[in-house]
C-alpha cells in the first residue's frame, strides 16, 4: 500500500470516531438532570463578588443614594427602573447591560474641584535708608535692641561691644572684654543684663548698671555664634562651632542641657516660651526643635539643601521662617510643618527679621535685602547696601538685623564696618508704589 492511501484510511476512522463520540453525547444529553436555577445564581453571585466586590459596593452605594433621592421625590417610570435594578444588585446578581444610559446611572460624580485661590498680599510701604552710624574698627557681627526701645547694642570684629542711641544714633558707652570677634547679643527683658557671646568661646553676662561682667558661663569647646533668652524664665540659651546648643541656668551658671544632634556649627538659635520652645538652624542643613525640659529634639527638618545660616520667629503667629542659600522656607509650630518657599533671594542670607505687620527682611552675604509679605511670600522690595567711602566692594554683606520693638525702625550691621538704620516711606502710597502681584505658576526652580 502506498503512503496515500494508508493516509486516507487513517484519517477516514479518525472522523468516524469523533462522530460516534458526538452523537454518543448528543443521545445522552436528555439524560442529565434538570439545571439548578438557584444553584446556578449562587454560582453567578459567588463568581462576581470575587471579580468584582470592590466594583460592586460602590455601585451599591452610588444607586442606594439614588434610591433615597427618589423616594424623596415623585415617582417616575425612571426610578421605578432604577429601584428595580438596585434591589437586583443587593441581591448580588450582575446588572445587565441597558445601553449607553446603564454607566451614567452607575458612575460615581466626584465634586467639581475649585481653582486654587492665590490670596492678594498686603500692601507695605517701601522702606529706605534713614542713617549710616560708624564707629566699629571691624565688620559687625551682631545686634540687639534693648526693652525700653531706648538704646541698642552692636558686637563687632574690633572685640567691642558699643551701645547706641536709637533716637539720635549717639555712641553711649563701649563695653570691652572679649579678646575675639563678638557674635551675639541678648539684653534681658527682665533684669538690667547684657549678654554677649564670641569666637574667643566665651558668654558673659554684663550687669548694665555698672558696665562690667558679672558672669561667665563655661562649656562651649570651640566658637560661640549665637545666642538667645527664654521669655518668662532664666535660661540662657547658647550655640556655636562646636555643634551643641547649651541651656544655662541664668543665676547659677550651671549647664543645664546640652543638646547634642547636630553635625555642624549650629549658627542660629531661637527661643520662645510656647512648643517647641528651642529652634536651632545648621550648617549641616538641618532644622531642629527641641523639648526645653526634656533636653531633647523634638524632630528634625531636613527639607534644606544647604545650610541653616537664619531662623526668626513670627511676634504674633505660631509659625517662624528659616533661610539657607536655597530658599527661604516658612513652618509651622509646634509640629514643624511646612508652609511655603520664598523663592528668589539668590544669595547666602545671613540673617532675618519680621515684625508685627508681616513684613520679613533677609540680608544676604552680597549686601542684597529683600523684603516680603510674611502671608504670601510676595516680595515687595529689594535694596542693595551701598558700600561706604572707604570700604571695597567685596565689604558689601548683611550680617544681622533686628527691627525695634516698635516694628518702625529696621537697624542692619554690615561688613563695611558701619550700622544702618531703615524706616518705612511715610510719601509712599498705594498708587505710587502698587502691588505688582502676578498670580501665575511660577516655574520651579533647580538648585
Amino acid at each position: 500500500m502506498s503512503d496515500d492511501v494508508i493516509k486516507h484510511s487513517v484519517h477516514t476512522l479518525v472522523f468516524r470516531s469523533l462522530k460516534r463520540s458526538h452523537d454518543m453525547f448528543l443521545s445522552n444529553q436528555g439524560m442529565l438532570p434538570p439545571i439548578d436555577d438557584k444553584a446556578e445564581n449562587i454560582l453567578k453571585v459567588i463568581k462576581s463578588r470575587d471579580s468584582y466586590g470592590l466594583v460592586m459596593s460602590a455601585v451599591q452605594k452610588a444607586q442606594a443614594m439614588k434610591e433615597r433621592e427618589a423616594m424623596s421625590r415623585p415617582e417616575t417610570p425612571h426610578d421605578t427602573e432604577i429601584a428595580e435594578s438596585a434591589a437586583l444588585a443587593s441581591d448580588g446578581a450582575m446588572l445587565p447591560y441597558t445601553g449607553p444610559a446603564a454607566p451614567t446611572s452607575t458612575a460615581i460624580t466626584p465634586l467639581p474641584r475649585k481653582a486654587p485661590v492665590m490670596p492678594k498680599p498686603k500692601w507695605h510701604a517701601p522702606w529706605k535708608l534713614c542713617r549710616v552710624i560708624s564707629g566699629h574698627l571691624g565688620w559687625v557681627r551682631c545686634v540687639a535692641v534693648e526693652p525700653a526701645n531706648e538704646w541698642f547694642a552692636t558686637g563687632a570684629a574690633d572685640r567691642v561691644i558699643k551701645i547706641w542711641d536709637l533716637a539720635s544714633g549717639k555712641l553711649k558707652v563701649s563695653l570691652t572684654g572679649h579678646v575675639s570677634t563678638v557674635r551675639g547679643l541678648e539684653v534681658s527683658a527682665r533684669h538690667p543684663y547684657l549678654f554677649s557671646c564670641g569666637e574667643d568661646r566665651q558668654v558673659k553676662c554684663w550687669d548694665l548698671e555698672y558696665n562690667k561682667v558679672i558672669r561667665h558661663y563655661h562649656g562651649h569647646l570651640s566658637a560661640v555664634y549665637t545666642l538667645a533668652l527664654h521669655p518668662t524664665i532664666d535660661v540662657l540659651l547658647s550655640a556655636g562651632r562646636d555643634g551643641t546648643a547649651r541651656v544655662w541656668d541664668m543665676r547659677t551658671k550651671a549647664n543645664v542641657h546640652t543638646l547634642t544632634g547636630h553635625t555642624d556649627t549650629v549658627a542660629s538659635l531661637v527661643c520662645q516660651a510656647s512648643e517647641p520652645q528651642i529652634i536651632t538652624g545648621s550648617h549641616d542643613s538641618t532644622i531642629r526643635l527641641w523639648d526645653l525640659a526634656a533636653g531633647k529634639s523634638l524632630c528634625t527638618l531636613t527639607n534644606h539643601k544647604k545650610s541653616v545660616r537664619s531662623i526668626v520667629i513670627h511676634p504674633t503667629l505660631n509659625t517662624f521662617a528659616s533661610a539657607s542659600p536655597d530658599n527661604i522656607k516658612q513652618w509651622k509650630c509646634p509640629e514643624g510643618k511646612f508652609i511655603q518657599n520664598l523663592s528668589g533671594h539668590n544669595a547666602i542670607v545671613n540673617c532675618m527679621a519680621v515684625n508685627p505687620e508681616g513684613v520679613l527682611v533677609s540680608g544676604g552675604d552680597n549686601g542684597t535685602m529683600y523684603l516680603w509679605d510674611w502671608r504670601t511670600g510676595y516680595n515687595f522690595q529689594r535694596l542693595q547696601a551701598a558700600v561706604q567711602p572707604g570700604s571695597m566692594d567685596s565689604e558689601a554683606g548683611i550680617f544681622a538685623m533686628t527691627f525695634d520693638h516698635s516694628g518702625s525702625r529696621l537697624i542692619t550691621t554690615e561688613a563695611d564696618k558701619t550700622i544702618k538704620i531703615y524706616k518705612e516711606d511715610d510719601t509712599a502710597s498705594e498708587e505710587t508704589h502698587p502691588i505688582n502681584w502676578r498670580p501665575e505658576i511660577l516655574k520651579r526652580r533647580k538648585f
